[in-house]
């Protein structure tokens, strides 16, 4: 859709950030699936930096094809001065944070992101985080 003398935006699209596979769990209820498996396990597989539920994805896993797209795809727009906005599921952005901000398994396990909150980042020329908010 463009608006009037504002052309749309480029959008691009790409599997690397799709949401993680959970495997045998897609799909269904987090109340149903705890009483099936145990509330712990379910944390666990859900929460965990490197567990995957059966058949699935880790936010490891998750994180070892979201950082190598931004490196590769978006790493040069903003080299080339480009402001650039990342929609994505919650885990594909928890593992991009956690890169970003350098945080450890163990800091991303308690990190949350709020549903539909923008974040801001503001990097050096170097690409280092200088600031980040929440907008």
């Amino acid at each position: 859709m463009e608006c009037a003398n504002h052309p749309s935006l480029p959008t691009i699209y790409n599997k690397a950030l799709n949401e993680r596979m959970y495997g045998d769990l897609q799909g269904l209820d987090k109340t149903e699936t705890a009483k099936k498996y145990g509330e712990e396990q379910v944390k666990i597989w859900r929460r965990s930096y490197d567990i995957p539920p059966p058949n699935g994805e880790s936010l490891k896993d998750t994180a070892a094809r979201v950082i190598p797209y931004f490196e590769s795809e978006i790493i040069p727009k903003l080299k080339a001065g480009k402001n650039v906005v990342i929609a994505a599921h919650g885990n594909s952005l928890r593992a991009l944070i956690m890169y970003l901000e350098k945080m450890t398994p163990e800091q991303i396990l308690e990190f949350e992101i709020g549903t539909a909150q923008p974040r801001l980042y503001e990097l050096s020329n170097d690409l280092k985080v200088i600031s980040c908010k929440n907008l």
